[in-house]
């Protein structure tokens, strides 16, 4: 060493290395050196292995024949490689060139290092070097040396066998438990629950329709009965195909809108999640439709026994008989409504289980519970009879452009009504084809009006009754007169004249009926009015039957005095005012009017009806008086009601005018009516007819024709004898 070389640094450790040995003689630094020469010859010589056994397996992969033993082997030796890494504590890592930080002041380079530029200049970043460092190992950078890595605390126990078989083994017995209890639920709790719902699913209930009664006329004619017939149902559930489709083919057998079908047969649940087995979509299908709809084969289709309502007279008494329909061919109308519960009898059913296709299941479960057929109504109408009365109303409505129409024909003993048409009318055969329902109404028992001077019969009668008059009695009778601010006058002009009670029922005098019931008082008017059944039902037995309306004494006005005697301030039905001239023609008796003559029982037995009410309301004395007087609107030359005079028979009666009223105000035109009895010497039958006349028209005028026609009809259809003497003469003027 010179000078002018830099003394050389000491070894950072106290001692120097050089002088430390080993047993073979070697220092201690080269000792060192020399097992890191070797750990890194070993460690070269395993990844050139590992590397050669990767490249193997990669080739083995392209090819496909990577064994499980080489893949093992692979596995095993990783694991030893890494056991060994980590009881070093290093792990080799890939060496990288990097430039050393300089020993020595001086140009000496290593090997490695990159080249320096040897040009006149010192590069800014060069480190001045003065002295003379002796050899020093190179310091290994953390990218080229190697790692140093903690040993774990411990190594990490291997998972034990034993364990997860007991996991697995209490994890299977926990599922075979929780199976278990469910099969016991299912075949032992709820086995019942769940047998019932399999039933349910395969169980069909059917109505068994019971046949409904017939309605009969007084001979024994039916008028409305039920014939065989078919249901069309539907289960939705086992529909098959599309339910627009079916709903086409079937609208066109059932004459229906398959928009009506339709919603019935895809709806398969009820509004509360109930599955619905059974649902209708027509009733009384005629058989023959009935087997068309069985050869589709649709097991969702259900074609059942039913009946079917026949009336052959069609719109023959419609407005008394009613009609029926619903699902339930309940009756909607008439006496098919308000006898419906005597009529429809008790249905049955029947159930059993059906398969798949809609068939039922052989020696299944089957129940039937036989229906009970209803009863059967007779009523007191004669088919002939009304038919003959129908057709005269039609064409007396027809002939004065009337807008509604009533006649009837009563018995005058009994209070059978024989006969009771009214019109507008329609098809009970096929009720719901009608222009308004208008049709529906009954207007003999339903329609109140002003009766008008067929009203004046109560007020001769209480005048008869109470002395007012006497039969062949006359009184002064002016043209006019005034009662409130109201003046009333007679219609036939006669001046102030003397007239006889006949004169005055003959010529219907407003101002002698006002007088006469001036006399009377109106106290004593209200009683003969209520005891002629004004102001009630009459119990007839037709639904939907009106009281009228009848003004009590202290309601009265000034113009009471004048409206009142003449029909008017007051309304009532063309029964009611039938019943009224019955009990005139009935010796002073009134008889409750009745249209059923007996309740039949379905074993053919009669049921026992109440007798009708009856009462006294005049004396026979003063009733018959009155039937001889009311022969003069007929028989009298000034009478009103001459045009209804027959050849061989004494009829007596009463016309009038009276007001429709709507909605409070009278309605234009005049409700022109005609009520009587025949034959008059012998009382057997009532005849009333009643037609509003929009365009106006006198009671006799209008009606006369009609009330002649029908009595006409009656009398010679139940066989009374023709008079033997002529009609009588009345002197009208006193």
């Amino acid at each position: 060493m010179t000078e002018a070389d830099p003394p050389r640094r000491r070894d950072p450790s106290s001692i120097s290395r050089a002088r430390r040995y080993t047993p073979r003689g070697r220092t201690v630094r080269e000792a060192a050196e020399a097992g890191e020469d070797n750990r890194a010859r070993e460690n070269g010589a395993r990844d050139r292995e590992a590397a050669r056994r990767e490249r193997n397996r990669a080739a083995q992969q392209e090819n496909g024949t990577e064994d499980l033993a080489a893949k093992r082997r692979r596995e095993a030796a990783a694991r030893s490689r890494e056991r060994r890494e980590r009881e070093t504590g290093t792990i080799p890592e890939t060496r990288t060139e990097t430039r050393p930080a300089p020993r020595t002041s001086g140009p000496r380079r290593s090997a490695r290092s990159e080249p320096v530029r040897r040009t006149g200049t010192v590069r800014s970043n060069a480190t001045r070097r003065t002295g003379t460092l002796g050899p020093q190992r190179r310091p290994l950078s953390r990218e080229t040396g190697p790692v140093v890595v903690k040993p774990l605390p411990h190594l990490p126990k291997l998972g034990s066998p034993r364990r997860r078989l007991r996991m697995a083994a209490a994890f299977v017995m926990i599922l075979l438990v929780l199976s278990g209890t469910r099969l016991i639920q299912l075949q032992v709790t709820d086995s019942a629950a769940y047998a019932a719902e399999a039933m349910n699913q395969r169980l069909t209930t059917e109505p068994l329709p019971a046949e409904r009664g017939a309605i009969l006329d007084r001979n024994g004619n039916r008028l409305a009965y039920s014939i065989e017939a078919n249901y069309i149902a539907v289960d939705p559930g086992m529909v098959e195909g599309d339910p627009a489709t079916l709903s086409r083919a079937l609208g066109t057998l059932l004459g229906r809108p398959a928009s009506e079908i339709e919603p019935i047969i895809s709806t398969k649940e009820t509004a509360q999640g109930d599955p619905i087995r059974f649902a209708y979509l027509q009733r009384g299908v005629d058989l023959a439709v009935g087997d068309e709809i069985e050869e589709m084969g649709n097991p969702g289709l259900i074609v059942g026994d039913d009946e079917r309502r026949v009336v052959p007279g069609r719109d023959l008494a419609a407005n008394i008989l009613g009609f029926t329909g619903g699902d339930q061919g309940e009756g909607l109308a008439g006496m098919e409504a308000q006898y419906n519960e005597w009529l429809s009898g008790t249905d049955g059913e029947v159930s059993y289980e059906r398969s798949q296709s809609g068939q039922p299941i052989p020696g299944a479960f089957y129940r039937e519970e036989s229906p009970e057929p209803g009863n059967d109504l007779q009523l007191t109408i004669d088919a002939d009879l009304q038919f003959q009365v129908q057709n005269i109303l039609e064409r007396t409505v027809t002939d004065h452009d009337a807008t509604f129409g009533s006649a009837m024909v009563m018995d005058v003993h009994s209070g059978e009504m024989l006969a009771m048409a009214s019109t507008p009318t329609y098809d009970a055969a096929d009720p719901f084809d009608v222009d308004s329902d208008e049709a529906y109404r009954d207007y003999g028992t339903q329609a109140t009006v002003d009766p008008g001077s067929i009203h004046k019969a109560i007020v001769f009668a209480a005048a008869l009754e109470e002395g007012c008059i006497t039969p062949d009695g006359t009184m002064p009778v002016n043209q006019t007169i005034t009662k409130g601010d109201q003046e009333y006058h007679d219609t036939y002009q006669h001046g102030d004249a003397v007239l006889s009670l006949a004169g005055i029922i003959a010529q219907s005098s407003n101002v002698g009926t006002i007088e006469l019931a001036d006399c009377i008082g109106k106290d004593k008017l209200y009683e003969y009015q209520r005891a002629f059944g004004l102001g009630e039902l009459t119990g007839v037995g037709v639904a939907g039957e009106a009281t009228g309306i009848l003004q009590e004494p202290q309601n009265w006005s000034g113009t009471s005095y004048g409206s009142v005697p003449i029909g008017h301030e007051g309304t009532a039905t063309i029964i009611q005012m039938a019943a009224v001239y019955a009990a005139i023609a009935n010796d002073g008796v009134y008889v409750q009017p009745t249209v059923i003559d007996h309740l039949v029982n379905a074993d053919g037995s009669v049921e026992e009806q109440d007798e009708p009410e009856t009462r006294r309301v005049i004396s026979t004395e003063t009733a018959q008086e009155l039937q001889y007087l009311l022969q003069a609107p007929i028989a009298a030359d000034t009478g009103t009601g001459r045009n209804a005079q027959l050849e061989n028979y004494h009829l007596a009666g009463k016309t009038g005018t009276g007001g429709l009223v709507v909605d409070g105000e009278y309605a234009p035109g005049n409700v022109a009516s005609f009520v009587g009895f025949a034959p008059a010497e012998d009382p057997q039958y009532v005849v009333a007819v009643s037609v509003y006349v929009p365009g106006g028209g006198g009671g006799g005028s209008t009606t006369g024709e009609a009330f002649k026609e029908i009595n006409e009809f009656a009398l010679g259809y139940f066989g009374v004898r023709p008079a033997t003497t002529p009609a009588p003469v009345f002197d009208v003027w006193g």
